[in-house]
């Protein structure tokens, strides 16, 4: 589209006359922080009419979050863009080295829909800190939260320096076709793989944050009621629609009784009796997500699946309530699409080594989560498995550690955000090499004896 390419023409023609400095980034940031600040209501407001999320939950996972990035930004950018200087090794005696970030020029940002103001702004935030120009493309699935980032990124920005296209699959497509300098998606692993292919066409550099089925195994030692309430919240905030939520749980058949238990009451506390009435529950974004997740759980029951708590629907409000469900099996397409809804599967098993091979057949999942009081039986886990992240007795809270680097591995992801990680990720590390009193033209040609002798003896010395 010409008015893409154009746009992308200014933001690229401006780049080239330099990146920011430390001055303009913090004015950025703290435009940003102020703006966010003031389109709270809007943004609550915005989510609710996007799929029905409780103001609770969008201060707590939209709003915090940002605030906290750009906080964190402003607090620590002085550091990061000073770079760090290196120790040379004995072949590189008499030479200073140092790493110097550089913003990669104009980046690209593709926001999912199921936290669509969060992941559309934190990306950004890690790009202005860095000192990019950028693009943000909002998740057309929700409608109201995208036209409302245009509003307010329009008020802080200059087109040239950050702006939003709006529209559906045509427009990721058109914009795919532009050479970015470094592209930022969050969604599906397949639309990853579509992204990753565009990308090798400029060789264009990427983070790509998919997702994955993250498994929870809850072992013979674990605390049940700590337990119940951190999968219960982890699984049902934003009705499951979340990345890093738990997909499934394998749980020791000698506390998986107790556990169903423990996970009904923390329903019941959660949402009430009837968690249609409530406030706190979120709705599925669209019809057809709805109908997916439907679909799943009445194949599963028709295949002997047993629901053992939820199970409610109610399509004209896009509805399902917080479920649980047993007997499940491998061959299932609940067992073997990511779920991303309020269905939470229970697997009984008695060896946690049939758990770590079954993990281990699958792709390799964006987090992992266990509950058990044994450091043994953790660190078995977590050595014999691959993840994006491990949530020890908790879920999904490492996403909001800002010293933690999020990112998945394999089909859940590439490249790592958040704090400095997501920095890195929007800078080149540009290594600076400055020769001080070198002895290494004693090595150049012509080779003699001597020049031989000495190249002999530094490999010797090194080696």
């Amino acid at each position: 589209m010409e008015t893409l390419t154009n746009l992308f023409t200014a933001q690229k023609t401006a780049h080239l006359q330099g990146g920011p400095d430390l001055a303009a980034r913090l004015a950025s940031l703290q435009a940003l922080r102020a703006a966010v600040m003031r389109y709270q209501p809007q943004i609550v407001a915005a989510l609710a009419a996007d799929f029905a999320k409780p103001e609770a939950e969008v201060m707590l996972s939209e709003i915090l979050p940002v605030l906290q990035e750009i906080t964190h930004a402003r607090r620590h950018l002085r550091g990061w863009m000073r770079g760090r200087r290196v120790w040379p090794s004995l072949a590189m005696l008499g030479t200073s080295g140092r790493v110097q970030p550089q913003p990669r020029g104009v980046c690209l940002i593709i926001a999912p829909w199921n936290y669509p103001f969060m992941l559309a702004l934190g990306p950004l935030v890690s790009a202005l800190a860095a000192g990019n120009a950028a693009i943000v493309k909002p998740s057309e699935l929700a409608p109201a939260t995208s036209a409302l980032l245009a509003a307010l990124l329009a008020e802080v920005f200059a087109p040239a320096q950050v702006a939003v296209a709006q529209g559906g699959t045509e427009v990721s497509t058109a914009l795919l076709e532009l050479p970015f300098d470094h592209i930022f998606f969050t969604g599906s692993p397949a639309v990853g793989r579509i992204v990753m292919a565009a990308a090798a066409k400029t060789l264009a550099s990427v983070t790509l944050e998919l997702g994955g089925k993250s498994p929870v195994i809850v072992g013979p030692g674990a605390d049940v009621q700590q337990a119940a309430r951190h999968i219960a919240w982890g699984k049902f905030a934003n009705a499951g629609q979340t990345c890093v939520a738990p997909d499934h749980v394998f749980v020791h058949h000698s506390v998986a009784k107790a556990l169903t238990v423990a996970l009904r009451d923390q329903i019941a506390r959660f949402y009430g009796a009837d968690p249609a009435q409530s406030r706190h529950f979120a709705r599925i974004i669209s019809d057809r997500h709805f109908t997916r997740l439907n679909g799943l759980m009445q194949a599963a029951t028709g295949a002997g699946a047993q629901v053992l708590d939820g199970g409610q629907v109610d399509a004209a409000h896009r509805y399902i309530a917080p479920t649980l469900i047993g007997d499940t099996r491998a061959d299932m397409a609940i067992s073997q699409e990511e779920l991303f809804g309020p269905i939470l599967p229970l697997i009984s098993y008695e060896d946690v080594a049939e758990v770590i091979a079954r993990i281990n057949a699958n792709p390799k999942p964006l987090a992992l989560y266990i509950f058990d009081k044994s450091q043994v039986f953790i660190n078995q886990i977590i050595a014999q498995t691959a993840s994006g992240a491990v949530g020890i007795n908790l879920v999904m809270m490492h996403f909001m550690h800002p010293n933690l680097p999020f990112g998945g591995i394999g089909n859940s992801g590439q490249g790592a955000a958040h704090g400095h990680a997501g920095f890195v990720a929007f800078s080149h590390e540009k290594p600076i090499l400055t020769n001080r009193f070198s002895a290494l033209p004693l090595l150049f040609p012509p080779y003699t004896p001597r020049v031989r002798r000495l190249i002999g003896w530094l490999a010797r010395l090194t080696g």
